[in-house]
C-alpha cells in the first residue's frame, strides 16, 4: 500500500497559507516530496479572492482592515471566501501521473471529493458531491473546492465549514448589507450548512481531521503517515512569503481598470461568471481584464489571453481569431467555459463603446443590458416592466399592479415616463409573472420591451430572457438588491421586503429613444 504524507501546517496567516500552497505544489512538481494531504487553518480571519478576481470587486476592504481581517489571493480560481478559525482547509497535492486521478478536470473534482464525503460519513453526516465542485448535505453546501496545477503536479483544495459566522462573512465579502437582520442571515442558512448545524455540536478538531484523513485513505487506497515540511519547503517558504504578503500579489495580479473609461459585460456560463472589462481608444483594445469565479488550468492562462487582446482592433471579427487560436491547441482547460463564452462576453463589452450614438453617455453604458438583440437593433418598445421592490415596502400597491403616483417612490415617476413615451407600465411581481408577461407580449406582437432590474438578476436569468425571445433593454437599479442581501429566493417568489431605486435619468434616455412617442417611434 502506497504511503502519502499527512501534513498539518496548523494555524497560520493567510499569506503563509497561500505561500505554502505554492511551496508544497512546487516541491511535488519536482518530485521532492510524496503525494500529500494537507490540513490548514487561518488566524487572523481572512477574506480570500480567487486567482482570477479583483479584490476591489469582491472584498469590502475597509471593513476587513478595520476588523483585522487579512486579505489575500488564492492560487486557485473560484469565488471569494471568508476563512476564520472555525473552518478547516484540506488539500490534496499529488502527481498528475497518478492513475487514481482522471485527467479530465470534472472527473478529477468528483474523484477527490469522494474522500471528503467518506470522511464526513465517519462524523455521522451523509454528504454528496454536487457538480461542478461542491460537497453538499441535503442540498446545502458544506465544502467548496477547486484546484490548480504546476508542471506534472496538481493542488486540489476544499474548505470544510465547521462553524459559520454568517454576518461577518456577508460583510467581508462585499455584500453591501446596510441593515443586516436575522432574515438575511437566515437566507444564507438555506443554502449553506456546517458541522455545528448538522450535528448540534462542534466535534474536537482532532476528531474532524482524523475522520477526513481516514476518508481520503479509504477512497484512494493509501496509508497516511504524518510528516513535517522538508528543509527544501522551509527554505522556499522563507523566500516566497514576502511576495505573498505584498500588494503586488494581493492586489496587482487582477487590478480593476479605470472605471471612468472601461466598458464591461458579464456572462454566467455553466463554469462560472465571466466579466470582460476593456479600455478602447483609437479603435483598438488598449487594456483587457477578464475576471470571474471560474477555474482555469494553467493558472496564468487568462493573463496570457489578456496580453493577446491588448492592441487588437476593437472589432469582434478581429477578436474572434485571437480567441479561437488561443484555445485551439487544447493546452488551456476551463471547466464549463467555452471559447464562445469569452467571445460573447467581449463582443457585448465592445458593443457598449457604440452606445454614445444612442444618447447614452460612456459612464452610463455599463448599466444597460440588452437581451436577444443589440441596442442598435431595438427601435420600438411597447411595455415598461418595473420591479415591485422599487415600491415602498408598506405601499398598498407593493404586491399588486398599479401605482397611486403619490410621489413617495420612483415608481410613480416611471409610470409618468411610460405615459409620456407611449409604453404600457407593468409592475412585475415575481419571476413567473415576468415569464408570463414576456410571453404574452410576444404573442400580442410586441416588438420589444424596456425593463429595470439588477445586474445579478440579468446575469442569472439571461438564458430565460433569450429562451422567451422577446428583445429588450434592461436598465440597472441603484442601492442594495435582493442578491446583495442573499434574498433572491424571496424576490423570486415576490416576497422581498427591502426597497430598490430606479436609475431614472438613464431610464428616461432609453425610453426617449425606443418609446412609441420618442425619437425611435
Amino acid at each position: 500500500m502506497e504511503t502519502w504524507r499527512l501534513l498539518d501546517t496548523g494555524v497560520r496567516s493567510a499569506a503563509e497559507n497561500m505561500a505554502l500552497d505554492e511551496v508544497v505544489l512546487t516541491a511535488r512538481s519536482q518530485n521532492l516530496v510524496p503525494n500529500t494531504l494537507r490540513f490548514l487553518q487561518f488566524s487572523p480571519p481572512s477574506a480570500l479572492v480567487g486567482y482570477h478576481q479583483a479584490v476591489e470587486q469582491e472584498i469590502r476592504i475597509s471593513y476587513c482592515q478595520q476588523r483585522g481581517i487579512d486579505i489575500n489571493r488564492r492560487l486557485t480560481g473560484g469565488g471569494g471566501l471568508y476563512f476564520d478559525e472555525t473552518q478547516l482547509g484540506w488539500e490534496i497535492i499529488a502527481s498528475q501521473e497518478d492513475p487514481r486521478f482522471p485527467r479530465q478536470i470534472e472527473k478529477l473534482y468528483e474523484t477527490i471529493c469522494q474522500g471528503a464525503v467518506r470522511g464526513l460519513e465517519k462524523l455521522g453526516i451523509r454528504a454528496a458531491f454536487r457538480p461542478k465542485n461542491d460537497i453538499e448535505v441535503n442540498g446545502r453546501k458544506i465544502s467548496g473546492t477547486g484546484g490548480t496545477s504546476m508542471g506534472n503536479a496538481f493542488l486540489f483544495q476544499g474548505t470544510l465549514l465547521v462553524d459559520f459566522d454568517v454576518e461577518t462573512m456577508l460583510r467581508a465579502l462585499r455584500i453591501p448589507t446596510e441593515k443586516l437582520k436575522d432574515k438575511e442571515i437566515a437566507s444564507v442558512r438555506e443554502r449553506v450548512t456546517c458541522l455545528a448545524w448538522e450535528l448540534g455540536y462542534v466535534p474536537p478538531l482532532a476528531q474532524i481531521k482524523a475522520a477526513l484523513a481516514e476518508g481520503f485513505a479509504e477512497a484512494f487506497g493509501i496509508r497516511l503517515e504524518p510528516g513535517p515540511l522538508t528543509p527544501f519547503e522551509e527554505d522556499l517558504l522563507a523566500q516566497r512569503l514576502p511576495y505573498f504578503q505584498s500588494e503586488e500579489w494581493i492586489y496587482g495580479i487582477r487590478r480593476p481598470l479605470d472605471y471612468r473609461r472601461e466598458v464591461w459585460a458579464l456572462y454566467k456560463s455553466p463554469g462560472g461568471l465571466i466579466r470582460a472589462s476593456l479600455i478602447v481608444s483609437a479603435g483598438r483594445i488598449r487594456e483587457a481584464l477578464i475576471t470571474g469565479d471560474f477555474f482555469a488550468y494553467p493558472r496564468r492562462a487568462i493573463l496570457d489571453l489578456e496580453a493577446r487582446l491588448r492592441g487588437a482592433p476593437a472589432e469582434i471579427e478581429a477578436v474572434r481569431p485571437i480567441i479561437e487560436e488561443f484555445f485551439a491547441k487544447g493546452e488551456v482547460r476551463i471547466p464549463g467555459v467555452t471559447p464562445a463564452d469569452f467571445l460573447r462576453t467581449i463582443q457585448e463589452a465592445l458593443e457598449k463603446t457604440t452606445y454614445t450614438q444612442h444618447g447614452i453617455a460612456p459612464e452610463e453604458a455599463n448599466y444597460v443590458f440588452c437581451v436577444v438583440k443589440p441596442l442598435a437593433e431595438i427601435r420600438r418598445c411597447q411595455a415598461l416592466l418595473l420591479p415591485y421592490c422599487a415600491k415602498l415596502p408598506d405601499c398598498s400597491y407593493r404586491y399588486q399592479e398599479g401605482c397611486a403616483r403619490c410621489g413617495a417612490c420612483c415608481i410613480g415617476e416611471a409610470y409618468e415616463l411610460a405615459d409620456r413615451y407611449g409604453l404600457t407600465p407593468i409592475t412585475i411581481q415575481n419571476f413567473e409573472h415576468l415569464e408570463a408577461t414576456l410571453e404574452r407580449l410576444k404573442r400580442e406582437g410586441a416588438e420589444a420591451f424596456v425593463g429595470s432590474c439588477c445586474e445579478a438578476f440579468y446575469a442569472k436569468h439571461r438564458d430565460d430572457f433569450e429562451r422567451i425571445g422577446l428583445p429588450g433593454i434592461l436598465v440597472d437599479v441603484d442601492s442594495t438588491t435582493c442578491y446583495d442581501l442573499g434574498k433572491e429566493q424571496d424576490a423570486y417568489a415576490g416576497k422581498f421586503q427591502n426597497q430598490t431605486y430606479l436609475k431614472m435619468g438613464l431610464l428616461e434616455k432609453v425610453l426617449a429613444r425606443v418609446g412609441r412617442n420618442g425619437q425611435g417611434g
